[in-house]
């Protein structure tokens, strides 16, 4: 079972469900709990290997087992069980935006609505390049160089530097086996983006993403003039990881749509 953190604000509230990117854990949130907890019932989770998680990774039949976005996206389904959350709004970032379609793949009616900060869409040239890069020196330079540059070529100016320190702070409690379990799934992002950008969520799904995220804004800018359920909006000066660089604008963005979602929630509690 996942490490997750609960933060109850009443029985009739919705769910929010929040899911981290590789390499992070659920701490790249704690801009957002505080002005989430006002008006929904919050559930913060550690994907396995990461965070208070990584126990999971000393267990035999994780060590043994191969990654996917399924078995990752069903750990996070398991957590909602466990809790009897038959249904939430979810908030991802990066990779973790991945899961989130993934998991609306496997179970449409958990998902109320989406919002994904900084979604990873579509890797381009640059993204392949990096991915291929990391697949060719991933067992003879240290995982960390491979994450420092990512973090670096993602999120290259000075403004993004909160980020991409974050990102990296994070991922020094990786273990290796559990970086190269993850970077696996590498393999599998190019065939399932193909298909998710072919194929819209039936979930209401607020894009969030920043101007100056360079590699994923282009690609989710084109597939969102096909889509009927998806909105977008651009926080301008930001890079990758706006709930980080522009928590406020983004928690505002983000809980006004998501009210607007909810069946628990009125349309003129933000006014109050």
């Amino acid at each position: 079972m996942l490490h997750y953190k609960k933060f109850i604000k009443d029985n009739s509230s919705d769910w929010v469900v929040f899911i981290h990117g590789a390499g992070g854990s659920s701490s790249i949130w704690f801009k957002q709990v505080r002005a989430y907890q006002e008006y929904f019932n919050v559930l913060l989770v550690d994907l396995r290997g990461h965070g208070k998680s990584k126990e999971m990774s000393t267990m035999k039949a994780y060590y043994k087992e191969k990654y996917t976005f399924k078995t990752v996206s069903r750990d996070v389904l398991e957590v909602l069980k466990q809790n009897k959350i038959e249904s939430a709004h979810f908030v991802g970032v990066s990779l973790g935006t991945i899961i989130i379609r993934s998991i609306a793949e496997i179970k449409p009616e958990v998902v109320k609505s989406a919002v994904m900060c900084g979604a990873i869409t579509r890797l381009d040239v640059r993204s392949r390049i990096l991915v291929w890069l990391g697949h060719t020196f991933k067992k003879i330079v240290p995982f960390i160089w491979l994450y420092k540059l990512f973090a670096w070529v993602i999120m290259p100016k000075r403004n993004h530097q909160e980020s991409r320190s974050m990102f990296i702070s994070d991922a020094k409690n990786l273990a290796k086996k559990e970086f190269l379990k993850w970077f696996r799934l590498t393999y599998d992002v190019n065939p399932l983006l193909k298909y998710f950008k072919e194929k819209e969520m039936k979930n209401p799904t607020l894009y969030v993403m920043g101007s100056e995220d360079h590699m994923f804004l282009p690609p989710v800018k084109k597939m969102i003039g096909n889509f009927e359920r998806s909105e977008l909006k651009v926080i301008e000066g930001c890079g990758h990881v706006c709930n980080i660089e522009e928590p406020e604008l983004f928690n505002k963005i983000s809980i006004e749509y998501l009210i607007k979602q909810s069946s628990n929630v009125h349309q003129d509690t933000l006014a109050n």
